[in-house]
């Protein structure tokens, strides 16, 4: 295949170079026939044209009659020609008093065709070639437009894919171009494999490196395809992997790619060398006036912990950020590093300096076809006029790397109008940001539902609608009791500030039955919030909402039920209207699949602003993520969480606003199966307050293969449930402050649908009136 594809190269840069013979031995010839010595003409006769206007020809060529020329004018003036792209060969020649030009017009492109294509669309293939209809048709531009072609294959994982092209000759100069496609089968990765390591597995490096092998899914991941671009952003991800755990002097010495029988063996070669600790950290300043004891803690390094690129990078952005906002706004910031080879130490000294004096003349932003050019500015915390800092400009750039939007983002700098002056070039891959998915799975019961039963969902997402940085998502789904409706919409600049404004639309209908099937009541809830979030620090964000909904119930059967629970039933139709705030504090190195960080939540909603419900609710979750052992990849999380609502109304709570379990608080229970229950019928009640803590260990399953992106965990949760404001309609039991307790074992799949889950608890502390369930489903992200 590689040398097809070196053949086909050859035969492209031959038939380009003939092109250019060909205007050479034109240009020879014009030489030729004038004389070095300045000669006039009367008049300039054309000649061979049937589409381009004589006239235009003749302002092209720039000599006039009775006007004194000379070879090198007729040079310039043939150079000229060819540069319009209109003609296959220019001569010009002088008979007596007239110059003679003579041009041979390209045919112009009636219809582009393609045949045989069916995984890249006729749109995407037109995007990708030069020729189009009404264009000037060239050999040159043929067999490049036919080597973009494979090159798109490629991308898609189809490097055996041919490309043969056909021209017809409609007659008055027009053709039509038509490209013959075999698409040939898709290649696949057979493994991917490092050499050289050894204080992380080859498993745990896999992870790091976004090129996978294949596995039966892999159609829909799209992460089998070899791409020499993605290889070199894979080196990047692994020396960030290493920098960013004490490898100071890893290397990567080479990546290659072996292709057998359509599939490839994706290999680096790596060299770790030695893990550094920090050593001394100090700052010293060469400016004035700046009192380096008050910068200390800003530093997010410190002697003795693990040396990390990333906290060296922070400290940098944080030193800078503070000297510009004291006045020093062309403070450079350099750090350096001295090495103790023996002592395995690295000592960091940030040196503090007066940069030269450049502002930022413009920013350019290119390859942009989508994306509004406002959205890729304002993840710049500098603009036109501002101090050239180039710290900050790197953090513009991961910021729109983060947003997804793109497959590379490229920021250059090259000199301005004047000296202190210079100009910001973004570069920009666009990449699709639309997704569409539908899914089936089984639920076990959860947050709204007493059962479970088998689900379909589909959905629509946009994450840049119109290019303008935008989120919107609308999904269905449904179930054996269950109907649910929703409609996202965040606008992530609000009013040009980084403020996320957005609102939520949601319907669901649900059936609850009891324990033996029956089918007790209906209910539907219609709702919606508005909701602002605005980040504090990198890490720290606060979100404020408004949230409105409206609940109706419909009482199904004459099977027994609580009294509370036919009470609030029979109200009939229930509205909240709240507001809440909220604190979210989040280090996860990857939300999917958390190895290392803290993600926390505490939330406070007060109902009561008109509706029915008063009251004041507050609840928290916080869970803590660290890597155990590199080698083993093996992943500790500990979570500790609880909520208390209480009524401040002249009425108590109902029972529908009281805390009820679920598996995020404890696993091994049914939904609504621990805390206070109806001492008459047994149905369980919810209750003001709970608490509930988890600690879990997560590994790679030896068996399974690799590339299926599962993984195990074993687990142990405790939780209560307790307390109550239901009086009054019959005996309220279980209202102590019981601890819960199960172990279990995890499943964990990081499907193309999202990470999944499927638990096995075992209950080891309970109580006689709870509701015991082993299995459940769900996602694995707990927090």
């Amino acid at each position: 295949m590689k040398a097809i594809s070196r053949l086909m190269n050859a035969a492209s840069a031959a038939a380009l170079s003939a092109g250019l013979v060909v205007g050479g031995v034109s240009a020879v010839q014009l030489a030729a026939t004038v004389s070095a010595e300045a000669a006039t003409v009367s008049r300039i006769e054309v000649r061979g044209n049937r589409r381009v206007d004589a006239d235009t020809i003749r302002d092209q060529v720039g000599i006039r009659p009775g006007q004194s020329f000379t070879g090198a004018d007729v040079n310039e003036a043939v150079k000229r020609l060819f540069a319009t792209g209109l003609f296959a060969d220019v001569s010009i020649t002088q008979s007596g008093g007239t110059l003679v030009v003579t041009v041979e017009e390209y045919s112009i492109v009636n219809q582009v065709l393609f045949q045989g294509n069916r995984k890249i669309k006729d749109r995407s293939l037109a995007q990708a070639i030069q020729l189009q209809p009404r264009s000037a048709f060239s050999g040159p531009l043929l067999e490049s437009d036919a080597e973009a072609i494979r090159e798109a294959y490629r991308r898609i994982g189809r490097d055996e894919a041919t490309v043969t092209t056909e021209v017809q000759d409609l007659g008055e100069g027009r053709v039509n171009v038509i490209f013959n496609i075999d698409e040939g089968d898709r290649t696949k990765i057979a493994a991917v494999k490092f050499e050289g390591n050894s204080a992380f597995s080859d498993r745990r490096l896999r992870d790091v490196v976004s090129t996978k092998p294949s596995n039966p899914l892999s159609f829909l991941t799209r992460n089998d395809i070899y791409d020499e671009n993605r290889l070199r952003a894979d080196e990047e991800a692994l020396r960030r992997f290493y920098y960013n755990r004490g490898y100071a002097d890893f290397r990567v010495i080479s990546s290659s790619a072996e292709l057998v029988d359509n599939k490839y063996t994706v290999t680096f070669v790596v060299d770790e060398g030695e893990r550094y600790t920090f050593g001394n950290v100090a700052i010293e300043s060469t400016i004035p006036d700046v009192d380096v004891e008050s910068l200390k803690r800003e530093l997010k390094t410190r002697s003795g912990a693990v040396y990390s690129a990333e906290d060296v990078e922070k400290s940098l952005i944080s030193l800078t950020e503070r000297l510009a906002g004291s006045g020093y706004a062309f403070a450079e910031v350099t750090p350096r590093g001295n090495r103790n080879f023996e002592a395995h130490t690295i000592d960091v000294v940030y040196s503090i300096d007066q940069g030269p004096r450049a502002y930022i003349e413009r920013i350019e932003i290119r390859g942009n076809n989508r994306t509004r050019d406002y959205v890729i500015r304002r993840e710049f915390d500098i603009s036109e006029g501002d101090a050239f800092n180039q710290v900050l400009i790197q953090r513009a750039k991961r910021r729109l790397e983060g947003l997804n939007y793109f497959q590379t983002v490229n920021i250059a700098t090259v000199p301005g109008s004047q000296p202190d002056q210079v100009v910001l070039v973004v570069d920009v891959v666009e990449k699709p940001t639309g997704e569409f998915s539908i899914g089936a799975g089984y639920t076990t019961g959860g947050t709204s539902s007493s059962s479970g039963g088998f689900t379909v969902e589909g959905s629509v997402t946009e994450r840049n609608f119109l290019g303008r940085g935008q989120y919107i998502r609308f999904a269905a789904a449904g179930g054996e009791d269950s109907r649910d409706y929703s409609f996202s919409f965040t606008e992530p600049y609000f009013l040009g500030r980084r403020i996320a404004a957005g609102f939520d639309i949601f319907r669901n209908t649900r059936e609850f039955s009891n324990a033996d099937g029956n089918r007790i009541y209906d209910r539907e809830v219609t709702g919606g919030t508005v909701r602002f979030g605005l980040p504090i620090t990198e890490a720290l964000t606060t979100q404020l909402a408004y949230n409105f909904t409206q609940e109706e119930y419909e009482r199904i059967g004459a099977v027994a039920i609580s009294p509370y629970i036919q009470d609030a039933i029979n109200q009939g139709e229930w509205t909240k209207s709240s507001v809440s705030a909220s604190l979210i504090y989040n280090t996860l190195d990857n939300p999917r699949l958390p190895r290392e960080g803290i993600y926390a939540n505490l939330t406070a909603e007060v109902a009561g602003l008109g509706g029915d419900a008063e009251f004041v609710k507050v609840t928290g979750r916080a869970a803590y993520y660290q890597t155990i052992s590199e080698q083993l990849d093996l992943v500790g999380m500990l979570s500790v969480g609880g909520g208390h609502i209480v009524s401040f109304g002249d009425e108590s709570l109902r029972i529908f606003d009281h805390f009820q379990s679920n598996d995020r608080i404890i696993r091994g229970f049914k939904y609504n199966g621990i805390g206070p229950y109806d001492g008459a019928t047994g149905d369980h009640l919810g209750g003001t307050t709970y608490f509930h803590a988890t600690a879990e260990a997560q590994f790679p399953m030896p068996i399974l293969p690799e590339s299926l992106g599962i993984r195990g965990a074993v687990f142990a949760d405790a939780a209560t449930l307790y307390d109550s404001e239901l009086t009054g309609l019959g005996t309220v039991l279980g209202t102590e402050m019981e601890w819960r307790a199960s172990v279990g074992a995890s499943l964990i799949w990081a499907s193309p649908f999202g990470p999944l889950r499927v638990d096995y608890a075992e209950p080891v502390v309970k109580e006689d009136s709870d509701r015991v369930q082993h299995w459940n489903f769900g996602i694995s992200t707990r927090f």
